[in-house]
């Protein structure tokens, strides 16, 4: 029965990817070109559809509407050479330019172009490319040093010293940030030189503080704030005093009225719309040369915004989940898809107060129950690949942590509608006279499914789990949030099921063992906001024994002996495997379109640097910041 629905979906797909790639799109499009010229063509095309469950192809005639854009002759352009890109941001009065807490206008992946890291981490070699810092080193093992570069100037005329990253640090420090679990201080050695003290050696810390997920900001803006931190601390005072959150609630409200850049690119404010913004060039930048590009534009939206901006050849490059049938469209149009893996991607989530979320053998119950190859399929095609050992972390990152016994040791929960059954018989569970299973204590189960509605891919994944699940028995309806809104439901607990992320972007699995236990859990993490999220305890009961997985996740990145480490990995991995607080359903790779009608440059297929992926250390801004991409001919040139 599944083989058959499954191949309905597909046969329904394919139809879906021929209709798609046929409908005209007419565009309203402002770019370097000399016009746009519409024509009507007729067209003989070929539609397979699914007709009473048999493939039905015919062809038929269409007369359409085809709008392209004729470029114009080098000696046409503006002189302004512009990347076009796509992040959605909030527009003011709600968005502002605190980059530090929500709504901040950071713009997220291209936030290093503005306020850059210390470094840059490259996977395949891993190597770091100099930014704010221009070496470090390690004193000893609890003394991690920083060489700033010297002569930098932030946009508002002030000079880039070592303060400016005790002040950000010290910030961080207020928001309960997770390099001040492995770290009690960070000192000045001069005014280009920094010294992170560590509580004791680790392996992980580096990349904690170094790499693109701290951006520095200015002191110039944040000082303040930051030497009242410090001044909290030295009074002896935690997050845990009064005084303490009443500065957190004071920062969080603190809206500066400009954004202070040190990198190559600013938020021109004037720019700012619904729909779009402008970053330009910020010539006082040490790294300004270092770009190829006069300014950038960024479109403000999610999936079904950008991709007519996409399908115009309006957007350069793009991260967001587009659907299958919406890539064929891309691919049919000449735009070339870029897959780099995420290691991360979508999950089940449940909140453990409502029975039986919180019984380990439910959830693995559920998870026999979800086709994971299908739903990967239907939500993002060949870019949603089911996740095999279900360990916690991406399987391309596990091979290299896990020993050969606990790969065999753990269960890779592959469809089997009869396993689920009989787990669930097991706890006593039992059918309706309508089908629908009732728990051990008579009351159906019948649920809510929450996802971002905006984000193509995830909605894809939750209809289609509510309809396996509701096929099963255990009636499932799907509703979309508004992706904004989303996280902070399932972070208040105000949900029942609810599809959010499982993983990290980060070669080592501390990392993703942090967003699994923590990030959407009232137990703790940098990430949890007020709300008891999924109401999960961290000590937990499993096949070896009790288990403290929050500190274990500390203790797994702690140390500088990674033979220590991957011995707590494996047993994360196993507990995990056996408790499944979550049940990822795939991995993502990305389906970015990258247009080359701008921008040239782009990497082969299969070069190293697409191993860094779109998100966590993202190869599009290494490559800009190299200065690999560059205008192609017409754009400023």
């Amino acid at each position: 029965m599944k083989n058959k629905r499954f191949l309905l979906i597909a046969f329904a797909l394919i139809a879906s990817l021929v209709l798609a790639a046929c409908q005209p799109q007419v565009v309203e499009v402002t770019r370097v070109v000399s016009e746009t010229v519409t024509e009507t063509v007729t067209q003989e095309v070929e539609v397979t559809r699914v007709v009473e469950g048999e493939v039905v192809t015919e062809t038929v005639t269409q007369e359409v509407e085809v709008t392209r854009v004729v470029e114009v002759p080098a000696e046409g352009s503006s002189g302004v050479s512009e990347f076009h890109t796509a992040w959605p941001y909030t527009p003011p009065p709600a968005g502002h330019f605190n980059t530090f807490v929500s709504d901040g206008m950071g713009l997220s992946i291209y936030q290093p172009l503005m306020e850059p890291s210390l470094f840059f981490y490259v996977w395949h070699d891993q190597s770091w490319l100099p930014m704010a810092g221009d070496s470090w080193e390690w004193v000893d093992d609890s003394t991690l040093r920083v060489k700033l570069h010297e002569g930098a100037v932030w946009s508002d005329g002030s000079d880039f010293t070592a303060q400016d990253v005790l002040d950000t640090f010290a910030i961080r420090r207020l928001l309960s940030s997770s390099e001040w679990n492995f770290m009690s201080d960070i000192v000045a050695v001069d005014d280009h030189t920094v010294d992170f003290i560590l509580t004791g050696p680790s392996t992980t810390f580096a990349r904690r503080v170094l790499s693109r997920a701290v951006s520095i900001r200015a002191s110039s803006v944040y000082g303040d704030f930051a030497q009242r931190t410090r001044d909290l601390v030295d009074q002896g005072l935690t997050a845990d005093s009064d005084e303490w959150s009443a500065l957190l609630q004071e920062f969080n409200a603190f809206r500066p009225e400009d954004m202070v850049v040190l990198g190559p690119f600013k938020i021109d404010p004037a720019s700012i719309t619904e729909s779009q913004m402008v970053l330009n060039k910020n010539e006082s930048s040490f790294m300004a040369d270092w770009v190829k590009f006069d300014r950038i534009v960024n479109y403000n939206g999610e999936t079904p915004d950008v991709t007519p901006l996409v399908l115009a050849r309006e957007v350069d490059y793009a991260t967001h989940g587009f659907p299958p049938a919406t890539e064929a469209q891309f691919i049919a149009d000449g735009t070339r898809i870029i897959r780099g893996p995420l290691y991360t991607g979508p999950a089940l989530y449940f909140n453990m107060t409502i029975h039986p979320f919180e019984m380990p053998e439910f959830r693995q119950a559920m998870a026999y129950v979800i086709d994971r190859d299908e739903n990967g399929f239907v939500s993002l095609g060949e870019s949603g690949k089911r996740q095999v050992m279900m360990s916690g972390f991406a399987d391309s990152v596990a091979g290299t942590w896990l020993t050969d016994e606990t790969k065999a040791a753990l269960n890779h929960y592959d469809a089997d509608l009869a396993k689920a059954e009989e787990i669930l018989t097991g706890l006593g569970f039992s059918r309706d006279s309508d089908g629908v299973w009732m728990d051990d204590t008579g009351a159906r189960m019948e649920f809510d499914l929450t996802a971002p509605a905006e984000f193509a891919d995830w909605s894809a994944a939750a209809e289609n789990v509510a309809e396996q699940l509701t096929s099963f028995g255990i009636a499932t309806t799907f509703r979309g949030v508004n992706f904004q809104q989303h996280p902070t439901d399932v972070r208040a607990g105000a949900f029942e099921m609810a599809i959010r992320d499982w993983g990290a972007a980060n070669p080592h699995p501390s990392f993703a063992f942090t967003t699994d236990f923590t990030s959407y859990n009232g137990g703790g993490g940098e990430a949890v906001t007020e709300g008891a999220g999924m109401s999960w305890p961290l000590v937990q009961q499993t096949s070896l024994g009790e288990m403290d997985l929050g500190q274990l996740t500390i203790d797994a990145g702690n140390g500088g002996d990674e033979a220590v480490q991957k011995e707590i990995v494996n047993q994360l991995a196993l507990a995990y495997n056996e408790l499944l607080p979550q049940i990822p359903l795939w991995e993502r790779y990305g389906n970015n379109p990258a247009s080359q009608v701008r921008v040239a440059g782009w990497p082969a297929d299969g070069d190293p640097i697409y191993n860094n992926g779109p998100y966590g250390d993202p190869f599009v801004t290494y490559l800009l910041l190299t200065g690999t991409l560059y205008p192609a001919p017409g754009n400023g040139n």
